[in-house]
């Protein structure tokens, strides 16, 4: 047949085409896309169900749509169109679509192809209809120098697969080279390379050794199963590197006289990030959970830790071993320019062993944390320009790649700093540092703990007096202006926090203390407690206080007097205590503090009855009596058991007399606590 000939031909067919009616091919009598074919269009219908050996007119038809969801049965409707001599277009438009289904209508030669997803189903087929019955004189003039007129691949690549994936198709012969290959045109910027470029190349050209040789066993895996396979895989596109999902489907025939499969590649990057970040915060989670537990089991073990030493070494072994962690030690500032490395653990000893021979200065997370009080946090120390080249040397060494910085400390005493180090990036997140931070505090508790049971139990102290010179108080300057005297009686802290002193002031009254203590800027409150001609308390609330340093770093305060503008300070410390840490800590709130004596002193060891007898010793009957009959009478119950007038009566002397035998008794007992061995404490 001439080329003119068969356009003629063709002419014909597709006229005929255009006047004929729709075959709809179905499992179903009466389907949902019958109906709506029947609607959006005034041509005819005629439905014909696909059970048995059943009958397919399709002489004259203006197109022949499949609404099968099996891929072999339309695989057999498909065959047989192609076997009747009469060429009409088709349409596959399952119920239920599948890459495997989609795939075979490709092989089996569909004009197009359908997704079950798309809306408006019976438009889409429509418009397919019409553009196959236009482009059909199209495609059989440039067809003409193909024997028997027939499409090739490509051209079922390019009718079905424009409508199928939104991203690539390939077919990929068993030696993994791409036979034919297509990118539909929506979503050609996300292409690996142009189709024309990928045909004859193979998988470990187009993609790195390690991706290629996955993708490789994948296609291998696929023919050797007859299966369809699925996998997951980066790829670098004219977007970036993005994630692509992979449906390999084996070939029904062979390609090009191989076997083959087809890879349909759909691009899954955003519902693989929202997986990752799904996964990235379930991990965090655990992790956080991992860390609070830690957390707990190290506060656990530093209840009864009996040392300092022990304390610290416990710590950074319960981090390490949780395996959270690959380094963890602790250190002090210990003078100008060093930090001194107490204790630590792990396998990151370079690191460690560098971090001591470092000098300090502000810009050291370790050194900030000491000085401010605040949590230092570093998640990507391996890109970190400003880290010393020593320790990003052992930071690559360890694969280090992030590293807190955790002040240990109790109220205003900061006894050194916690640094915990993690081969994981971001791995010090919000959560974890308030984790950290309930460490550290709990960790300053634990130490201050034993600094004061080592104190409260020990037999022998030694006792340090301390000389200020010159420093920046309300107490100092008054004594330096007025020339008085001022003793501290005892000073303490509320729930709230607050410092609270009652000192006593000798050689000046009490309403001119009043007046400049409520005038000087180192003092929140002020309140007059006793006046006298020569001598007065008041009671003070500061912003800062020297005493309250001493008392965080375990010491018992004797004994505390300013005059003339100079202070001396007599505190008792546990014999093997750190002198030089208490100086250093006083210097800081006093700068021209100076050790002025060190002595060693005996505490005489006292049983509980012997105390018992020594304070009944200070009381008379008449007060014990009272106290004795306002115990057990339930006068200090509430309510009361018994009302002043029934102690006094059962006494046999007036409310006035027992109240005051009751007054005068409780001062004994209370005086026996509060001012023997720490009055001024």
């Amino acid at each position: 047949m001439t080329s003119q000939r068969r356009h003629q031909s063709q002419r014909s067919v597709t006229s005929q085409h255009q006047q004929g009616p729709i075959v709809l091919v179905s499992d179903r009598d009466r389907s949902d896309l019958y109906e709506r074919l029947r609607t959006a269009t005034d041509r005819s219908v005629t439905s014909v169900t696909a059970t048995g050996e059943f009958s397919l007119p399709i002489e004259g038809a203006r197109g022949v749509v499949i609404e099968l969801d099996c891929p072999d049965r339309t695989r057999r409707v498909l065959e047989r169109i192609s076997a009747a001599e009469t060429a009409v277009p088709t349409v596959v438009a399952p119920r239920n679509g599948s890459e495997r289904l989609a795939a075979t209508a490709l092989q089996a030669g569909a004009t197009e192809y359908v997704p079950s997803d798309v809306e408006e189903p019976a438009d889409r087929v429509l418009e397919a209809l019409a553009s196959a019955n236009g482009t059909r004189e199209r495609t059989t003039v440039e067809s003409t120098a193909r024997e028997d007129g027939e499409a090739t691949s490509d051209d079922r690549l390019d009718r079905v697969f424009s409508t199928t994936l939104p991203d690539e198709a390939f077919v990929i012969s068993e030696d993994g080279t791409y036979l034919e290959a297509n990118t539909p045109t929506e979503s050609a910027n996300m292409k690996t390379a142009p189709a024309d470029q990928l045909v004859g190349e193979r998988l470990d050209d187009v993609f790195p050794d390690d991706v290629a040789d996955r993708l490789q066993e994948c296609v291998e895996r696929t023919l050797e199963t007859n299966e369809e396979q699925s996998i997951e895989y980066k790829a670098a596109t004219e977007e970036g590197l993005r994630w692509f999902e992979g449906k390999v489907i084996p070939a029904d025939e062979r390609v090009a006289g191989e076997r083959a499969v087809i890879w349909l590649a759909r691009d899954i990057t955003q519902r693989a990030k929202r997986e990752r970040d799904v996964r990235q915060h379930r991990d965090r989670l655990e992790t956080l959970d991992r860390i609070n537990v830690v957390v707990r089991q190290v506060i656990q073990t530093l209840v009864e830790a009996p040392t300092r030493s022990t304390i610290e070494q416990e710590v950074c072994e319960r981090l390490v071993d949780s395996e959270l962690y690959c380094g963890s030690w602790i250190g002090e500032l210990a003078g100008e320019g060093t930090v001194h490395y107490r204790t630590g653990a792990g396998e990151a000893e370079t690191f460690i062993e560098r971090v001591s021979d470092l000098s300090t200065d502000r810009e050291r997370p370790v050194v900030t944390a000491m000085q401010t009080g605040e949590i230092m946090v570093d998640n990507e120390m391996l890109q970190n320009p400003e880290m010393p080249a020593g320790l990003q040397e052992a930071a690559q060494l360890h694969d280090i790649r992030s590293a807190i910085a955790v002040p240990i400390s109790y109220d205003n005493a900061v006894y050194g700093v916690l640094a915990v180090l993690a081969t994981r990036e971001d791995a010090f997140g919000g959560r974890e540092q308030d984790a950290f931070r309930l460490l550290g505090e709990t960790i300053g508790f634990a130490i201050n703990a034993v600094k004061n049971r080592r104190l409260l139990f020990s037999d022998a102290v030694v006792e340090l007096e301390l000389r200020i010179s010159g420093g920046d108080t309300f107490s100092f300057d008054l004594s330096e202006e007025h020339d008085c005297s001022a003793y501290l009686e005892w000073t303490g802290t509320n729930s709230n926090g607050r410092v609270y002193q009652y000192v006593t002031f000798e050689g000046i009254d009490g309403q001119t203390v009043l007046e400049k203590a409520s005038a000087h800027e180192s003092i929140e409150e002020c309140r007059l407690i006793h006046d006298g001609d020569d001598r007065c308390t008041i009671e003070i609330r500061l912003h800062e206080s020297g005493v309250r340093t001493l008392t965080d770093h375990g010491v018992t305060i004797r004994d505390i007097t300013v005059s003339e503008g100079s202070g001396t300070v007599i505190v008792e410390v546990p014999r093997d205590a750190d002198v030089r840490e208490i100086v250093d800590a006083m210097k800081r709130v006093y700068e021209d503090t100076e050790l002025v004596a060190r002595r060693e002193i005996d505490q005489p060891v006292q049983t509980a009855i012997e105390r018992r007898e020594g304070i009944l010793d200070r009381l008379t009957d008449r007060q014990l009596t009272a106290l004795r009959l306002a115990y057990y009478g339930g006068y200090f119950d509430w309510p009361r058991g018994s009302t002043g007038e029934e102690i006094a009566e059962a006494m046999d002397v007036t409310p006035p007399t027992m109240h005051q035998h009751l007054r005068r008794g409780l001062y004994e007992l209370l005086s026996e606590f509060f001012e023997e061995g720490g009055g001024t404490g």
